[in-house]
């Protein structure tokens, strides 16, 4: 393997990593992080750690302060709040896009089978497929982007969805045995069904218009985490980072 090459491997090492670890709460939120240190625990070198901790800033799980060191970012529940209402926006952007410009019968015919599958997972949400649920509503979002055929919508998207619990599946963790929660999957499906309608029916506004509400459910399920005090803050990827 060549020099660039592992110097690439080591990034992408370091970026997982440190991603998993700020995401699970390893470091609170404000708290500085060690180059040396982190340097010695992912068993790599300064320089792709420096990447790999640049790249974390672009993402917003990490601040870089005016002396240069890093430290792990926080968030208020608004700006989580924020970020999902952008995600909503820019989705529904590409939902409308699909709609207006039109999408093949394959393409078309593929997400038929991705709502077939999220029938069949979800049932009547008192014993859901939860693994076959987060994948296939991972498949279903990205079958939304890549149907607008817009690179920078799709850029757009993946950029909001790093940030900390604005994915669409953000909230899919640590709460499958909650009842209150597995009802949501039910309506969450039955938007997923009425945006591909919109779509296939060419009716750009109203795609638009449902995208946006879909997403509001992530605001839903924010409210419901941040005030459960039975729910353990380590149990969703990235709540660690919100403040109280």
């Amino acid at each position: 393997m060549s020099s660039a090459l592992r110097g690439k491997s080591q990034v992408e090492h370091a970026l997982s990593e440190m991603r998993r670890m700020i995401l699970a709460g390893s470091f609170a939120p404000g708290e500085h992080l060690s180059e040396p240190l982190l340097a010695e625990r992912l068993d790599i070198s300064r320089t792709p750690l420096r990447e790999a901790l640049s790249r974390l800033v672009q993402e917003g799980l990490v601040d870089r302060l005016d002396s240069g060191r890093c430290q792990v970012s926080s968030y208020s529940a608004q700006d989580i709040m924020d970020a999902i209402e952008v995600r909503g926006t820019i989705e529904g952007l590409a939902a409308r896009l699909a709609a207006e410009r039109g999408v093949s019968a394959e393409k078309l015919s593929e997400c038929r089978n991705i709502l077939v599958a999220l029938d069949q997972a979800v049932g009547d949400g008192g014993n859901v497929a939860f693994n076959a649920y987060v994948r296939l509503n991972a498949a279903f979002h990205r079958w939304l982007v890549e149907a607008a055929g817009s690179a920078i919508v799709a850029r757009q998207v993946e950029r909001i969805s790093r940030m900390p619990l604005a994915s669409p599946s953000a909230f899919l963790d640590g709460q499958q045995d909650i009842p209150a929660f597995r009802g949501t999957l039910v309506m969450a499906q039955q938007q997923h069904l009425a945006i591909f309608e919109s779509i296939e029916g060419r009716e750009g506004a109203r795609s638009e218009a449902l995208c946006r509400e879909h997403a509001r459910l992530a605001r839903q399920n924010l409210a419901f985490v941040m005030t459960d005090s039975a729910l353990s803050r380590d149990s969703i990827p990235g709540l660690s980072l919100v403040k109280s």
